[in-house]
């Protein structure tokens, strides 16, 4: 890699999967058109229901279905890397789904899945979340390698535990599509997002789900792309939209020559 253009794409979705695809795909559009090799769409992107368990209506199969259909034929039409936020896919247990990050290559081949590990719990009195009743979590983490890097994927809670992200080491770019919450958000995302960058020495792609939802329920959004020093490179902080920055190889060498801190590991 010497430069890549990357976008976050920042949705505001609904409970209608179609109405989801077709901003997905107008956003998507956007990016390419912007210069945008590698895309990235935000946790829940297809459907973020009335109920939690609203996912669970509309599980596919890996390998078919048309959320997955959607996602191969948009990274051929538009010639990008796409990451596919999380689709809920079917697994064995018949009341829960696995929530799946999947990667399609410019030809639509899908080259990664990642299934989310760490599922969020969450209740403060006013607010109760609790992932695992809904969705069953994934056991291993998945980095992959393209033209331009190796990629690590994560999701949302998954950047609360840095050891995870150390387990893919050497990592030029870690992917975070997310669905924060307003009040977690607003405390920990930006810092644990620049940490992750900092402490592992690569880019930080975070798309996020970014607004008031049909549903009433409060997404943070703050969709960011964040360099290895830490530095915020671009970020949107409500609304639908595409936050794009170029991603060069030569900071990232930089950063690790002058505080070569990945090489001073004592684990």
């Amino acid at each position: 890699m010497n430069t890549l253009i990357a976008a976050a794409i920042q949705m505001v979705s609904g409970p209608e999967v179609g109405a989801n695809l077709a901003t997905a795909a107008r956003l998507i559009g956007e990016a390419a058109q912007a210069g945008a090799q590698l895309v990235v769409l935000p946790e829940y992107f297809a459907i973020m229901g009335k109920q939690d368990r609203d996912k669970l209506a509309i599980k596919e199969p890996f390998g078919d279905g048309p959320i997955q259909y959607f996602l191969a034929q948009t990274a051929v039409e538009h010639g990008v890397w796409l990451v596919g936020g999380t689709v809920p896919l079917a697994c064995d247990d018949e009341i829960r789904v696995n929530n799946s990050c999947l990667v399609y290559s410019p030809v639509g081949e899908c080259v990664a899945r990642y299934d989310k590990m760490h599922l969020f719990g969450f209740d403060n009195g006013a607010e109760h979340f609790c992932e695992a009743d809904t969705i069953a979590a994934g056991h291993r983490p998945v980095a992959f390698d393209t033209p331009f890097g190796r990629v690590g994927l994560s999701v949302c809670y998954d950047l609360r535990f840095p050891e995870f992200f150390r387990a893919m080491l050497p990592l030029d770019f870690i992917v975070l599509p997310a669905a924060f919450t307003q009040t977690t958000g607003e405390a920990h995302w930006e810092v644990l997002l620049r940490a992750r960058a900092i402490e592992n020495q690569c880019y930080v792609i975070a798309s996020g789900q970014g607004g008031e939802h049909i549903t009433g329920r409060h997404t943070f959004g703050h969709s960011m792309l964040i360099d290895p020093w830490g530095k915020v490179l671009a970020c949107q902080s409500k609304g639908e939209g595409v936050v794009l920055a170029e991603l060069k190889s030569s900071q990232m060498d930089r950063v690790r020559r002058i505080l070569p801190a990945l090489t001073h590991r004592l684990l």
